[in-house]
């Protein structure tokens, strides 16, 4: 499938910026069943500094905001070429030790509501990823999709007491739960072509767990499947913030206030 992105992101200011640097990790990785075919970032209010590959082997551009601006528009256009896989990614790539992904952090750190949902899978299962995607269900009944409850800085354990999220939620709580049964599990940030719409609000977000004999296979756990063609799949990380699409600081007293425009078609 061929898949067409446009993607601005705009940051305004009530005053004039002094200095500000953005991270932006919006450019797709090239995969199995993934094939940029032209990818370009343009910035408004500001310019690139540099770009490098980060420990995930994400590619990161460094912009900077220009002093006193008050506004900064990053606009991503590009056409990415993709076939379905059933969610597979296969081997193991990139400059992390597999074992690296098992590490907790602040946002998926385990505590008694997660336990219990694990607990709670505790019958008998053909295999590990039948498991996987029993887990991926259980958390959509017991954290049902809902804007508005949570924050980029939710943990997943926040999450399952508020008893609401979105997919970075889902992703973390997946992620969290399948490390504590013993696999290796990240997160991941990317695109999704939805069947009903062009026009979307966000970026999209799902989970990689790792299985012996297969690799990496992905769970889209906000929508009960694995990944298809109509996915583009960007960066990865421990959580969200290894892989957050646009991160950065600034300094000065200016409010900050964005806003997004995306269209993913066919």
């Amino acid at each position: 499938m061929r898949l067409s992105v446009k993607h601005s992101t705009s940051y305004h200011y009530d005053a004039p910026v002094d200095y500000g640097l953005q991270q932006v990790r919006l450019t797709p990785k090239e995969r199995e069943g993934q094939k940029m075919l032209q990818w370009d970032i343009a910035i408004e209010g500001g310019h690139k500094e540099l770009h490098f590959t980060d420990h995930h082997a994400n590619r990161v551009d460094l912009i900077s905001i220009d002093p006193g601006g008050e506004q900064l528009v990053i606009r991503i256009t590009g056409e990415v070429e993709t076939t379905d896989t059933a969610g597979v990614i296969g081997p193991h790539h990139g400059f992390m030790p597999l074992w690296m992904f098992e590490r907790q952090t602040s946002l998926t750190t385990p505590g008694p509501r997660i336990g219990a949902l694990v607990k709670a899978l505790e019958l008998e299962f053909d295999n590990d990823i039948a498991r996987a995607h029993a887990l991926s269900a259980l958390i959509v009944e017991r954290v049902p999709y809902a804007t508005g409850q949570t924050d980029a800085e939710t943990s997943a354990e926040q999450a399952v007491t508020a008893g609401s999220g979105v997919c970075q939620d889902h992703a973390h709580i997946f992620i969290t739960a399948m490390r504590l049964l013993g696999h290796p599990a990240r997160y991941i940030s990317g695109y999704l072509m939805m069947n009903d719409r062009i026009e979307q609000d966000a970026t999209h977000a799902w989970a990689e767990a790792w299985f012996d004999g297969i690799g990496w296979l992905g769970f889209d756990v906000s929508n009960g499947h694995s990944p298809d063609s109509r996915y583009i799949r960007v960066a990865s990380g421990l959580d969200y913030m290894d892989a957050a699409p646009v991160s950065g600081m600034r300094f000065g007293v200016s409010v900050e206030s964005m806003a997004v425009q995306l269209q993913v078609q066919q």
